[in-house]
C-alpha cells in the first residue's frame, strides 16, 4: 500500500467548474477536486469522460480549442487563476504533458529537453544539472540525445515529453494519458519512473489516465469522471477494492473477470449515481 504522498497542503484546487466549447457544448458539469502537495492524484474514466478537458482548464490551454471555464474557480497555492494564460501558469509551476507527446519532431531529443528550460533565469549551470537529472531518470534519452525526436519510438517520445516538463522546474505536472499507444511493459517502466520522480523530487502529479489498473497502483488518491462529472473519489487503495470500480473499470467482479459485453451494462445502471 502506498503512503500518503507527503503533506496534506493543497497545491491545486478545482471548485465546481463548468466548461463549454464553442459557446454551446457543455463538457464539464460541476467538477471539483483537490490535489495535495507532493502526491500523485489520478483522474480516471473512459474516453470522453472529461479528463483532458479538466487538465486543459487547469493549464490554461482551453482557449486554443474554443473552450472556456464558465462557472466555478481554479486556484494554485490559494491564488485564483482566472484570466491567466498558459505562460503565467508555467511561472506558477503548472506544466502539462499533453496526450500524444507533442515533441518537436525536427529537433533532437536534447534540443526538445532544453526547450523546457526556455523560461528559466537561474543560469546555464542549473539547466545543465537538471538535464543530467533527466538523463539519470531516463537513460534511454541519453543514448538517443542526438537523434531527431521524429525518428524515435513512442516510448522514447513519452520519456522526452516528461523530461521536457521537468526541465521547467515545475511544482505540479499535469500528465495526460501517458500509457496511450505503449506496450504494457513500457507503461510499467514509465509509471515507475514517474513515481520515483514524485518521491525524490517532490513534484506533484495530476495524472489523467484510462488505464485504471496501473494508475491506481501508482497513485495515492483518485477521482473517477463519467460524462463530465466526478462520480467517485477516494484513496487509490480503496478505489482498487471498490466492487463497482473492479467490475466497471478493472473488468473484475466477485464472480471473476467480466466480458466487455457484461461490463458495458454499467452505462445503463450507473449504480453510483443513484
Amino acid at each position: 500500500m502506498l503512503d500518503t504522498g507527503g503533506s496534506e497542503e493543497t497545491v491545486l484546487e478545482v471548485n465546481n467548474i463548468e466548461v463549454i466549447y464553442n459557446h454551446v457544448i457543455l463538457v464539464l458539469k460541476g467538477v471539483s477536486l483537490t490535489v495535495p502537495k507532493g502526491g500523485i492524484t489520478a483522474l480516471l474514466g473512459g474516453n470522453g469522460a472529461g479528463k483532458t478537458t479538466t487538465l486543459k482548464a487547469i493549464s490554461g490551454l482551453l482557449a486554443s480549442e474554443r473552450g472556456e471555464v464558465t462557472k466555478g474557480a481554479i486556484s494554485v497555492n490559494g491564488s485564483n487563476t482566472a484570466g491567466m494564460d498558459p505562460a503565467d501558469l508555467v511561472k506558477l509551476g503548472i506544466v502539462q504533458v499533453m496526450e500524444g507527446r507533442h515533441c518537436f519532431e525536427h529537433l533532437t531529443i536534447e534540443e526538445n529537453l532544453l526547450t523546457g528550460a526556455y523560461t528559466r533565469t537561474d543560469g546555464k549551470g542549473a539547466v545543465a544539472a537538471d538535464l543530467e537529472m533527466v538523463y539519470n531518470y531516463f537513460p534511454r534519452l541519453r543514448e538517443r540525445r542526438k537523434s531527431q525526436a521524429g525518428y524515435t519510438s513512442g516510448g522514447e517520445q513519452q520519456m522526452c515529453a516528461i523530461g521536457r516538463a521537468l526541465m521547467s522546474k515545475p511544482e505540479t505536472v499535469l500528465l495526460d494519458e501517458p500509457s496511450m499507444g505503449l506496450a504494457p511493459q513500457l507503461v510499467e517502466q514509465i509509471f515507475g519512473i514517474v513515481k520515483t520522480i514524485n518521491e525524490e523530487q517532490g513534484v506533484t502529479i495530476l495524472l489523467a489516465e484510462q488505464n485504471t489498473n496501473v494508475a491506481l497502483r501508482f497513485a495515492h488518491h483518485g477521482y473517477i469522471l463519467e460524462s463530465g462529472r466526478v462520480v467517485m473519489e477516494g484513496p487509490a487503495a480503496e478505489l482498487r477494492e471498490n466492487p463497482d470500480v473492479k467490475e466497471f473499470y478493472l473488468g473484475m467482479s466477485d464472480e471473476g473477470r467480466k466480458s466487455f459485453r457484461d461490463v458495458r451494462s454499467y452505462r445503463r445502471r450507473k449504480r453510483w449515481l443513484s
